[in-house]
């Protein structure tokens, strides 16, 4: 019989915070500057400069601690973290090994087997490292040190998933929460949001841990998933072929859906650390912490159930309008002044979710006025629009936060409440269309929609297309 093995993941997962400045100097933080225009002597490593603690990155890190079910220390400290690689300007990087302001947390997830938590070992605050561009045409490495300082917190995990899909569904719950704290963007492409994966097999049913591998540089969920799947079945197969399972770091490339050694990791403590001299304590007091507290949003999975049982929707319809906040936030605003949450709602995953494919907009930068939508919600709900007049508004409030009414007059988009100028038009489609008229009288109903949408040009979009059908068909009989 074949043996049975389990996938044993942990996780650290890397969040930039959205600080203005960076953790210890004045620098900005924006992405996508020209390389080496956001550095001072501090996040250049120069010597004697000396750091200075962001107050707002303690606020961010706090924030997700208490997000994430996690023990606050009222005291924390920072370390040193010494290794030598070119982006690390200091020759160590400022984090924290010994007192972590956040400790002993969890998040829970849904997996197919039912709810289940992923327990945190701590979450730490350090400085991200600058990064290595890699010249293959001039076989050559360049570094910019633009990100170096930029506030960083590690959310590590115990090793309790077993599988790319919970790594992949804690990680959303990560990412949703996080981005509804607003504190930061999570965008694994631009690097605010990266993953290493610790992973091992054993036999199904060992209480001991299998070697462990650390799989860097992976930013985007599709890229996770399938270096797990490769990774569990390479450290299979070594085991099959009574090989060894060697402790080391490895790099995932997603192009040639392969990982290789980076450096082998004997021991898993490789780094020397010691209590950074430059800066002090960092003190949180009791109240402080409360009024952190007090900042924190009602998150996705809790709005979820709420809509469910306020608004009606169902489990599809809360969780898609809830993946974002300022969706929610526009479709709840919307649904208040419409007192119609199932249009709101409507619009929301239908309408909004078409142009964010088709602009390519990201979906956390919609923004427009839920005024206007309940405005044109008002507009179909009295009959004021066609269907297709009632898209060309949205589109106009979706890329302009145009005022809808104003633009309905502008257009000459409403509908014309004229049964007169109305019959006049279906007599002349009638009249011009006699072939049409006999295969419906012979019973091809299908052939409506096509006189319909002849009066509808004729009235140049502003007939009621349910009134022109009820004029045909009784012209017709």
């Amino acid at each position: 019989m074949a043996k049975q093995y389990e996938t044993v993941i942990g996780l650290e997962v890397h969040v930039e915070l959205a600080t203005k400045s960076k953790i210890f100097c004045g620098c900005s933080t924006k992405f996508g500057a020209a390389p080496n225009t956001q550095i001072c002597p501090v996040c250049a490593g120069f010597p004697g400069a000396l750091p200075v603690l962001n107050r707002q990155a303690v606020e961010y890190a706090a924030a997700v601690g208490l997000a994430c079910n996690c023990r606050i220390n009222l005291e924390s400290r920072f370390d040193r973290k010494n290794y030598f690689y070119p982006d690390n300007p200091q020759n160590y990087q400022i984090s924290q090994f010994y007192l972590p302001i956040c400790q002993d947390g969890w998040v829970e997830i849904q997996t197919q087997g039912g709810p289940k938590k992923i327990r945190i070992h701590e979450i730490h605050m350090e400085e991200d490292a600058g990064k290595l561009i890699h010249d293959e045409w001039e076989e050559a490495s360049l570094v910019d040190y633009n990100r170096s300082g930029v506030p960083l917190i590690e959310i590590v995990s115990e090793a309790d998933m077993r599988s790319a899909e919970e790594v992949i569904g804690y990680l959303e719950k990560l990412r949703s929460m996080i981005q509804y704290l607003g504190v930061s963007d999570c965008r694994l492409q631009e690097g605010s949001m990266r993953a290493d994966v610790n992973l091992s097999v054993r036999e199904v049913g060992s209480a001991v841990l299998g070697t462990r591998t650390e799989m860097k540089n992976l930013n985007s969920f599709k890229a996770i998933t399938h270096a797990i799947e490769g990774e569990r079945q390479r450290q299979i197969e070594l085991l099959e072929e009574g090989k060894s399972v060697v402790q080391e770091t490895r790099r995932w490339d997603e192009n040639k859906e392969s990982s290789r050694a980076m450096r082998s990791k004997e021991d898993a403590k490789d780094y020397r650390y010691f209590p950074d001299p430059d800066l002090p304590p960092v003190l949180i007091s009791p109240q402080w912490l409360e009024e952190i507290r007090s900042h924190q949003p009602e998150f996705a999975y809790e709005r979820q159930k709420r809509y469910q049982k306020e608004y009606g929707l169902s489990e599809t319809e809360a969780a898609m309008v809830t993946e974002y906040r300022n969706i929610a936030d526009i479709f709840e605003e919307t649904a208040i002044l419409t007192q119609n949450p199932k249009k709101a709602v409507n619009w929301m995953t239908g309408e909004t979710q078409r142009l964010i494919r088709e602009r390519g907009v990201r979906p956390e930068d919609v923004r427009f006025t839920p005024a206007h939508l309940a405005a044109l919600i008002r507009e179909t709900e009295a009959g004021s629009l066609t269907n297709q007049g009632a898209r060309e508004v949205f589109e106009q409030i979706f890329d302009r936060d145009q005022e809808p009414e104003a633009y309905i007059d502008q257009k000459g988009l409403r509908i014309v409440r004229n049964d007169g100028l109305l019959l006049e038009a279906v007599k002349g489609v009638a009249e011009a269309n006699p072939d049409a008229v006999r295969q419906y009288r012979e019973g091809k109903e299908k052939v409506m929609g096509f006189l319909v949408g002849q009066v509808m040009r004729a009235m140049k979009g502003k007939a009621d297309p349910e009134k022109a059908g009820e004029m045909l068909k009784e012209l017709l009989k």
